[in-house]
């Protein structure tokens, strides 16, 4: 496949342009979260203990800018706001699985235990 350019970025093939939606070290463990339903910013941050607030923050933005996960804010008091997975996202979670499959293979492999 030729390279291509979207949003002034070049990319040279389709898996850096999906790696570009679902890659780095937190977005997967954010979609992978949201895949039984929707989630509030504080129980994500408690489902992934690791990631600070100003990188949840950004990953959160990223996503919805991506258009792989929508944030709905409801109109109470205090307010509530809710994460949930798109349809683009949701034909990742299979992709996902099947990295977290391989990953688990690689880490037996090297005698890591899962």
């Amino acid at each position: 496949m030729n390279e291509f350019i979207h949003n002034n970025r070049l990319y040279y093939n389709p898996i850096e342009f999906a790696m570009a939606h679902i890659g780095g070290t937190w977005k997967i463990p954010i979609l992978r979260c949201l895949r039984n339903g929707a989630m509030r910013y504080g129980d994500l941050k408690l489902a992934i203990p690791r990631i600070s607030h100003k990188m949840l923050i950004t990953q959160l933005r990223e996503l919805e800018d991506k258009k792989m996960l929508t944030r709905h804010t409801f109109n109470e008091k205090p307010p509530r706001v809710e994460y949930r997975l798109t349809a683009l996202a949701q034909q990742a979670l299979p992709v996902i699985d099947q990295l977290a499959e391989y990953g688990i293979a690689l880490m037996k492999e090297a005698g890591i235990d899962s």
